[in-house]
């Protein structure tokens, strides 16, 4: 019966999290375009029909570049790990909880700890050897990388070489580590 209620709590808290990052997502969309609106540019992938130089017009070359990319990942990334923490701190500190349920919760809390030390590390070195930008996300097993290049693309010697930071950062083999570059 404990182990049946453990495994409720942890099924519980992993629903919540998926939520808070949908959530999270969704409202970091919606609130984009409304600054895009207000601004009076326009996210990639979104048209707008401009007839003439009307006054109000929207100026088709002014687009979010990669650094707001760059910047709202990171920002995502943060709050999901932050609401992920919260939930599994709530769980540890609630009175009825099981202490294998409490345990399990710090075990949790310190692997998003780690993988944010490893992320902004991978993120660090990445950008010390000359990309403009990289953001990291890992999890169980697995990390994705995307950088930005003066160029755009990433050449063999670039996937090379940021694999090579990722791996030995992380401990993760290659096949566990996707590199590709903002669009």
């Amino acid at each position: 019966m404990t182990r049946w209620k453990r495994n409720a709590v942890v099924a519980t808290m992993a629903i919540l999290v998926c939520a808070a990052v949908g959530l999270n997502w969704k409202y970091s969309s919606q609130e984009a375009v409304r600054e895009a609106e207000e601004a009076g540019t326009k996210i990639l992938g979104e048209a707008a029909l401009v007839s003439g130089q009307e006054e109000g017009a929207v100026d088709e070359t002014a687009v979010y570049d990669g650094e707001d990319y760059f910047a709202s990942a990171r920002l995502t990334r943060q709050q999901a790990r932050d609401n992920a923490i919260s939930l599994l701190q709530e769980a540890a500190a609630q009175e009825d909880a099981d202490q294998s349920v409490a345990n399990e919760a710090s075990e949790s809390i310190q692997v998003l700890a780690a993988y944010t030390l490893q992320e902004a590390q991978v993120e660090n070195l990445v950008g010390a050897k000359g990309y403009q930008d990289c953001v990291a996300f890992m999890s169980d097993g697995s990390m994705s990388v995307v950088v930005s290049t003066e160029s755009g693309e990433l050449t063999a010697e670039d996937v090379a070489r940021i694999t090579d930071i990722a791996m030995s950062e992380t401990g993760l083999p290659a096949s566990g580590i996707k590199i590709m570059t903002a669009n």
